[in-house]
């Protein structure tokens, strides 16, 4: 099997984005939102009944919904990776979660806070070049605010040495599962918060589940959200006279279950009594699990709504181009998150082998929508297959600029503005998790295989346009259409450069 090669391409990257400045003159600002683990029916104009999004939906009804767009990876950590780089899971350094266990105890928050070299995920490769590098090529002043992953404090692969000029955020996902931390961090510095760190585990003994006042601890003062959107819109008042690239990866609605308390108290009063959540080694206790999920899904909105209304204010809105998006699918702690009665999916299957971790659609099909009132029609949506790897190469199209070396992308500014559109011969993806997986769509065909670390399977097939719940297998009524995933599957796949990442059967 192909082994990835990864040369010096720094170099490579500042000459071939050396395009003349008056192209970006007339070039728009760039904001990409993401959200995490927010379902595809998650949002009101997916159809979502019991939570509002009002400014989401009114983002969709001022540009393009764009109904088949999927995430990298159907998890963290590989789906930043994927959209940063341009580069698919078969080529990408990132396949999957790693949290560098061999360096101690990386999930303790008392052990990080005490030693940074304890944070983080495992680097990407000096080599590798992000979207953020190419805009700051370009005379962008480049801003993320959120969750990174892609690289650990103190290596070269945090978000100042991977193209952005500012940070404020999480630099650790393993420290987004507290939304009260003890730190963010700002550029390469710690910023201390006043919050307390609290063990995660289940709700103390003694105390009644059905009592507010023993949830306290897990409310605190500084709520990571609130901090994280303020700096957003700090960036871009510091930026709204030159050409900028936001990058605002909120860890909302990602568990644990907080939010703040507005929205709470909304929600309890619409959706009524519910069992309370004790906790357990991963996530906080919760007296009202359904209503806090939906309020933080509800702030996310409230926010996306306060950037909308500051490019309006300051007339950029027209010439800004937004992505509002979703890492993954919902997460499967349906005993959290409740995505049977929310119907998180939407019209694909909620079940913990379908979701979040799954490259079944409701792992990897997104919510998303694109605005740029210049360019964008309002009202509109496209069943244009695309995928997070195809950002790249859209804002390398917008910029007249050549990418900085092979990417895997296919620009969807075409569709964006209703023009003939160029198509993937097909989307891939591959995860080294949940028991190995391999996906492939090729035109409404999907195949998919899984627990690839007990051999190789046989390729499952769908027709997503009759079938998009993936429960009719069609793999034996049509062989030919197998034959050629798996030529594909074969011809995508390159072997991963770090062991973890690696599904033997692949490299066989």
């Amino acid at each position: 099997m192909k082994k990835i090669i990864l040369i010096p391409i720094i170099l490579i990257a500042i000459i071939g984005c050396n395009q003349p400045q008056d192209k970006v003159e007339s070039s728009p600002n760039f904001i990409f939102i993401l959200a995490d683990d927010l379902g595809y029916g998650e949002i009101g104009v997916q159809g979502q009944k019991w939570i509002e999004t009002p400014n989401i939906d009114q983002l969709a009804q001022e540009g393009m919904i764009l109904t088949d767009h999927y995430s990298g990876a159907p998890v963290c950590a590989p789906a930043r990776a994927v959209l940063m780089t341009g580069l698919h899971a078969g080529n990408n350094p990132v396949r999957g979660n790693s949290e560098w266990r061999e360096r101690g105890e990386v999930w303790s928050f008392k052990a990080m806070f005490e030693n940074s070299n304890l944070e983080g995920q495992r680097p990407m490769p000096d080599s590798i070049v992000t979207i953020a590098t190419v805009l700051q090529s370009q005379g962008y002043k480049t801003g993320m605010v959120g969750k990174w992953g892609l690289g650990a404090p103190n290596t070269s692969s945090i978000p100042n040495k991977k193209g952005f000029d500012f940070f404020y955020g999480y630099n650790c996902q393993r420290q987004a599962h507290n939304l009260y931390p003890s730190h963010l961090w700002r550029n390469e510095d710690r910023h201390i918060l006043n919050n307390t760190i609290v063990d995660k585990g289940k709700l103390p003994k003694g105390l009644d589940p059905n009592d507010d006042k023993s949830y306290a601890l897990y409310n605190q003062n500084d709520f990571a959200p609130t901090l994280m959107h303020k700096e957003a819109l700090r960036f871009l008042e510091r930026n709204r006279d030159q050409k900028f690239f936001l990058y605002y990866a909120s860890p909302l609605p990602h568990l644990p279950l907080q939010a703040p308390k507005k929205w709470v108290n909304y929600y309890r009063q619409k959706l009524g009594p519910e069992t309370p959540y004790i906790g357990d080694s991963g996530y906080y206790p919760n007296r009202t699990p359904r209503a806090t999920y939906a309020a933080m899904i509800s702030y996310l909105d409230e926010q996306v709504g306060e950037i909308v209304t500051y490019l309006k204010e300051t007339n950029q809105y027209d010439n800004t181009m937004i992505v509002f998006s979703s890492d993954n699918g919902p997460t499967l702690k349906d005993e959290q998150a409740d995505i049977q009665f929310f119907n998180s999916t939407g019209i694909f299957v909620n079940s913990k082998k379908t979701v979040k971790g799954n490259v079944n659609e409701g792992g990897i099909r997104v919510p998303t929508i694109a605005t740029w009132p210049a360019k964008i029609k309002a009202g509109t949506q496209s069943d244009h297959p695309s995928v997070f790897y195809d950002y790249f190469a859209t804002v390398c199209d917008i910029l007249n600029v050549t990418p900085p070396y092979p990417i895997d992308g296919i620009s969807y500014y075409p569709t964006l503005v209703e023009k003939p559109q160029n198509n993937h011969d097909y989307l891939y993806w591959e995860f080294p998790s949940y028991g190995g997986q391999q996906a492939i769509r090729v035109g409404s065909w999907k195949g998919f295989k899984k627990d690839l670390f007990k051999g190789d399977a046989p390729l499952q097939l769908y027709n997503l346009s009759k079938d998009p719940k993936e429960l009719n297998d069609l793999a034996a009524a049509h062989p030919e259409i197998v034959k050629k995933m798996e030529n594909f599957l074969k011809e995508a796949h390159t072997t991963a450069t770090l062991e973890k990442f690696r599904i033997p059967v692949l490299d066989q």
